[in-house]
């Protein structure tokens, strides 16, 4: 199949990607820049709706490049050749994979979010960094999470970095954005136990029962969880620190209590 070729960097339509590396523009334009094999095979399976794709074969890690190509043409999907000059300044990666396409956000609200008999469910409030709210992501759909509700964002959830940090399971979380109160106040509504980890607890995270209907709560980088979650939390949990340090990072912690709770429902894939 033949495709059309760019092969200048003063091309309107590049320029207008390069813009999207943008906070500004991406949430005036409710688009998003994605990257790389893994990713945008992913953004087409749930369904995300991919405007364009721009493509620079020398770059290319596998075989399976062009199958994909030619089912976003097929599907009247705009796809452009490109230099590898093109591809990599439009890329975020150090290392491009020779991919790059521009797709439409969702807008994800607590309407949205699946209620399920006895599900998992976490709560990221203001979650600083895109590289940590990617890893969670990724954790969250390893774990099989039913939901994943970002309270007070600190990040934007379709930052290119939060993306490629989630190989792609944002687009496969059931996710929801809203106020802590709001959040609070949906999970109450829906008999949904909140879980926090803390160090002034006597209950070891193996400890509690997370077969029920649960979310586990983690917050903030430097400051942990704000008051209104800790104070109001229904469980409260330790992961042991045996060493000289006294706290994980936030998506490590996270991990660890999604595994337990994997763990205690014995690792049924949904």
């Amino acid at each position: 199949m033949e495709f059309l070729k760019i092969t200048s960097l003063q091309n309107s339509s590049i320029k207008h990607v390069v813009k999207l590396r943008e906070h500004r523009t991406r949430d005036k334009e409710q688009l998003t820049i994605l990257e790389g094999y893994r990713e945008l095979t992913r953004a087409d399976e749930y369904g995300l709706e991919i405007i364009e794709c721009y493509f620079s074969p020398d770059q290319f890690l596998g075989e399976n490049e062009y199958p994909l190509l030619e089912s976003f043409a097929a599907k009247g999907i705009k796809v452009c050749e490109v230099t590898p000059q093109i591809l990599t300044k439009i890329a975020y990666r150090d290392r491009p994979e020779g991919l790059i396409a521009v797709a439409k956000m969702r807008r994800h609200t607590l309407e949205d979010m699946p209620i399920v008999p006895n599900g998992l469910y976490l709560v990221a409030e203001s979650v600083e960094k895109p590289g940590n709210l990617g890893s969670i992501l990724r954790s969250a759909d390893a774990a099989g999470v039913d939901g994943l509700i970002i309270c007070d964002k600190c990040t934007d959830i379709y930052n290119p970095n939060v993306i490629r940090a989630s190989t792609g399971a944002l687009f496969s979380v059931p996710l929801a954005e809203a106020s802590s109160e709001e959040a609070l106040d949906w999970l109450r509504k829906n008999n949904i136990k909140t879980l926090a980890a803390t160090p002034h607890t006597e209950y070891n995270y193996t400890d509690v029962d997370m077969t029920q209907a649960v979310a586990i709560v983690v917050g903030r980088e430097q400051c942990g969880l704000s008051d209104l979650w800790m104070n109001d939390a229904d469980l409260k949990v330790v992961i042991p620190m045996l060493g000289k340090i006294d706290s994980l990072n936030v998506a490590t912690a996270t991990t660890i209590l999604l595994y337990e709770a994997a763990r205690q429902r014995g690792f049924k894939k949904k």
